[in-house]
């Protein structure tokens, strides 16, 4: 273990425990055939053997193999020259990834801002930290430095402020000596950048609490914004629901001013992270300095003023001592209420760590509710071949499994008997996640009815989200509508999860992920994220709305009886929604995907639900040209992550398989006319299948909040099983290569 929690006084610090690396001692590896990836009940956490015994006892599987990087064994297949080769091919190769309860395991990384969060949690807790785990965290950062020596917001983002300065104190808590060279070249290029002062606010409020900025250079974080009354516009229960949630506990903190006592190490980052001399530092100054290269989404004047007046009014002559206890009590509450209705799995990466942290503060290191954190962060871990990353959520469980079955449904292959134990499973999967309740006091603390819903990992995070509810219901549906499977998932439970579906829709007509809008555009000028855009309220998503109107529109043919006026004003409203977000040019912006590919994707499935094709509908002709013009030489479609940003489509230098597939069911749901564009998008994917049936990882496939990229490695196989299938259901199983 490394420890955090022996230290002794040394001259006024702490000494800590953590002693600087030699350069020999960074480059350890673990042995990856001691690494094993546990799920119960979707719940995957990582575990390395130490004894010969445990390994024996726990022999490795192929899904641990192949996350790992190591050689899977699986058997070579017959060269695939049809589409439905290809399809048999994958699945054979991806069937034998599926876990012990029936769901699907992959990474969810990408995000650079994540690990920071988590060691500076496990430092300032005093947390003991395996070896292993400290080991495999280095090896990856190492492997994901960029060339200048930083790191960017995301694993293919320029190297930042935010980046560079946050890894590079990972590193140092996790013993990497600073005379490193590879750390020299960060410090330099940080230094390049003007220092940590540059950096955005989450970076400050981090380094703040582990010691190494002062409190002044952070913008303030008032908790006394949750005891506005619920029908004031700024209400904190009016913003998306991650905003609020990693608003709530990082108030709390804040207005605690607690940060942890210097120790030799973060002294040591006080000299290393900055250009002055620590001493000359005017912190207040700095509370607005951002480097262009992180300033994503610059602070409005509107943000600046209200800062401006709480720095220099409120807080000092202002703030009463009542107000002040009151907020922290109430912010408590919602952190003790999100810590019990997610079992402390909580709803996502970075507000499990800052309750770690309030609750450390709170109730002090041997509490109950600071074991369990401790307990759960686990969940967020993943270990491949570059090292241990932390995930974007507790997984994708629910998502990746509802998605598979649909695919397989797609293809035609649900009553082959091969793939029937695999949908078996994964159906008993599903039947296992859903929801059944709605969470305790979930009114009170402002959270959206949960009763028949699925999340988009696992039910002990069981938030409610639109798209995966409605993309798992229609995976129930449409294989227990074949007769030789069992219905596990009963009418009633069918019906619950319509229910929660009918609450989703927003004014507009577009459906939001995780709950309906609650608040205006207008609070983006209250957005202090600068690395984030679009963050501060729910919005539209053409995906998210796609995945409702086609889950109502299947649902009510098995159930025409059932709610059918409000599904048909549902419907209608949302479909109209999806005409209106339309761009131009014909293509429809993606939140969730990268970018106008996956948009389009969904966008044509919603249209084709209510008989929109090319032959009959301009608009889906226009998003057929759109694609079309954009199709590559080799028969593919590739579109960079510079997408998300500019709005704008940027070609990727490569074509992608996973956006080919994208566009390819897009065109089929279309009934686009030319076979010859399909065909050659299909042999583009099919020449790119190994003899295995693996297709390799290529760029990263998903997007957050415009600027941040997120890996979904299982998509590779996914999407590209279920374009071959469909293109084989409706032109036949013909020859490709």
């Amino acid at each position: 273990m490394v420890r955090t929690g022996q230290h002794e006084k040394v001259d006024g610090a702490k000494d800590s425990a953590f002693r600087p690396a030699t350069g020999k001692q960074t480059d350890k590896h673990t042995d990856k055939t001691r690494w094993r990836m546990l799920d119960e009940r979707g719940r995957h956490t990582w575990h390395y053997l130490h004894s010969e015994k445990e390994v024996k006892e726990w022999p490795q599987s192929t899904a641990d193999k192949w996350y790992l990087g190591l050689p899977t064994d699986l058997p070579q297949q017959p060269p695939s020259k049809t589409p439905m080769q290809a399809v048999k091919n994958g699945l054979a190769f991806f069937s034998g990834l599926q876990l012990p309860p029936g769901n699907w395991g992959c990474e969810y990384g990408g995000p650079m801002f994540l690990l920071p969060g988590l060691v500076i949690t496990w430092y300032v807790t005093e947390t003991p930290i395996p070896e292993a785990h400290s080991t495999e965290i280095k090896n990856y950062l190492f492997a994901r430095q960029n060339k200048d020596g930083g790191w960017g917001l995301h694993i293919e983002g320029d190297s930042s402020v935010f980046g560079t300065s946050m890894n590079y104190t990972v590193m140092r808590l996790l013993g990497v000596s600073a005379q490193d060279p590879r750390m020299t070249k960060a410090r330099e290029l940080l230094h390049s950048f003007g220092g940590a002062v540059n950096g955005p606010h989450w970076a400050k409020f981090w380094l703040s609490v582990l010691g190494v900025t002062q409190w002044e250079v952070v913008n303030p974080i008032p908790p006394e914004l949750w005891l506005l009354p619920d029908w004031t516009p700024i209400s904190p229960w009016r913003w998306w629901i991650h905003m609020r949630q990693v608003f709530t506990p990082m108030s709390f903190i804040w207005s605690k001013r607690w940060s942890y006592p210097p120790t030799r190490l973060t002294m040591a980052l006080r000299n290393e992270l900055f250009v002055e001399p620590y001493d000359h530092i005017d912190w207040e100054s700095h509370r607005n300095s951002i480097s262009p290269r992180d300033n994503f989404h610059p602070k409005t004047w509107v943000l600046n003023t209200i800062n401006w007046a709480l720095v220099n009014v409120y807080n000092p002559y202002i703030r009463p001592n009542s107000w002040k206890a009151k907020a922290e009590a109430w912010t408590w509450k919602l952190i003790q209420m999100e810590d019990a209705n997610t079992d402390y799995a909580d709803l996502g990466p970075v507000n499990a760590t800052l309750n770690t942290v309030a609750a450390y503060i709170q109730e002090g290191p041997n509490a109950e509710s600071v074991r369990r954190h401790r307990e759960r962060l686990e969940d967020f871990l993943w270990v491949k071949d570059e090292g241990m990353l932390m995930n974007g959520t507790n997984g994708v469980q629910n998502w990746d499994t509802s998605f598979l079955i649909q695919a397989v449904i797609e293809a035609g292959l649900a009553q082959d008997e091969r793939w029937r134990p695999m949908l078996l499973k994964a159906l008993a999967y599903l039947e296992d996640q859903q929801t059944l309740e709605n969470c305790v006091d979930y009114t009170k603390c402002y959270r959206h009815p949960t009763k028949g819903a699925w999340g988009f990992s696992n039910r002990f995070q069981g938030y409610t989200v639109s798209d995966c509810t409605s993309e798992g219901i229609k995976a129930v549906m449409m294989l227990q509508s074949i007769p030789s499977y069992p219905k596990l998932i009963s009418d009633d439970r069918i019906k619950m999860a319509i229910d929660i579906i009918l609450t989703m829709q927003n004014s507009s007509g577009g459906c939001a992920s995780y709950e309906p809008t609650r608040g205006s555009e207008y609070l983006e000028w209250l957005n202090a994220a600068e690395v984030f855009g679009r963050i501060m309220v729910e919005y539209d998503y053409p995906e998210c709305t796609t995945a409702c109107i086609t889950a109502l529109s299947m649902f009510r043919k098995h159930y025409p009886e059932y709610r059918a006026k409000e599904i048909e004003v549902f419907v209608d409203r949302a479909v109209e929604y999806i005409r209106k977000a339309q761009l131009p040019d014909g293509s429809w912006y993606g939140s969730w995907g990268i970018c106008f590919s996956y948009a389009g994707m969904f966008a044509l499935e919603s249209l084709a639900c209510v008989g929109e094709t090319y032959e009959n509908s301009e608009r889906v002709r226009r998003a057929c040209k759109f694609f079309t013009d954009r199709q590559m030489e080799d028969g593919g479609w590739g579109e960079s992550y510079k997408s998300c940003e500019t709005h704008v489509y940027t070609q990727h230098e490569k074509s992608q398989v996973v956006q080919t597939a994208w566009v390819v069911i897009g065109l089929l749901e279309a009934e686009y006319p030319d076979v010859d564009v399909m065909k050659r998008a299909l042999r583009m994917i099919v020449g790119r299948q190994g003899g295995d049936g693996e297709w390799e990882q290529e760029a990263i496939e998903g997007v957050f909040n415009k600027s941040c990229m997120i890996s979904y490695p299982n998509y590779k196989f996914i999407f590209p099983i279920k374009a071959l299938g469909m293109f084989a259901k409706r032109y036949g199983d013909i020859e490709l290569l």
